[in-house]
């Protein structure tokens, strides 16, 4: 377990209400605004995705971050989401992580999601933001 793991035993309990939705406990330990203020979050434009062959998981997304170049990101969210519902939606990234290669493709930042339990079964949704906000915006 890392430090950002650390929880204790009576935060570590799943919170459930009841309408049976179970969502993780938080974080015990603080992060520092330093280490904080390196991650890089942009929001980005989602100009193709599709299913990347022989993986039932992931999708690969290209996409519009405010830059001239293109940018790969792998995300494992096809039991989520098809591709072509994705198609130019506004997402959230963070796009100064270290390329990280799946399926053989460099996967070039990464998608942030929310994750819960209804009832037992996984629900994922990614962060959809306003599409007045321009591919490229830094969020602080």
């Amino acid at each position: 377990m890392d430090n950002n793991e650390v929880v204790t035993e009576e935060v570590a309990a799943v919170v459930e209400n009841n309408t049976g939705i179970e969502i993780e406990p938080l974080f015990e330990e603080y992060v520092d605004f330093d280490t904080f203020s390196k991650s890089d979050f942009r929001v980005v434009k989602v100009k193709n995705c599709e299913a990347v062959p022989k993986s039932k998981k992931l999708l690969r997304f290209k996409l519009d971050d405010g830059t001239e170049n293109e940018r790969t990101i792998l995300s494992g969210v096809h039991a989520f989401y098809e591709p072509e519902e994705l198609v130019g939606k506004t997402l959230l990234a963070i796009v100064n992580l270290p390329p990280r290669s799946m399926m053989g493709i460099d996967s070039c930042g990464m998608l942030l999601s929310a994750i819960h339990n209804v009832n037992g079964e996984e629900k994922l949704n990614l962060v959809m933001l306003d599409d007045a906000i321009p591919a490229g915006a830094k969020l602080y």
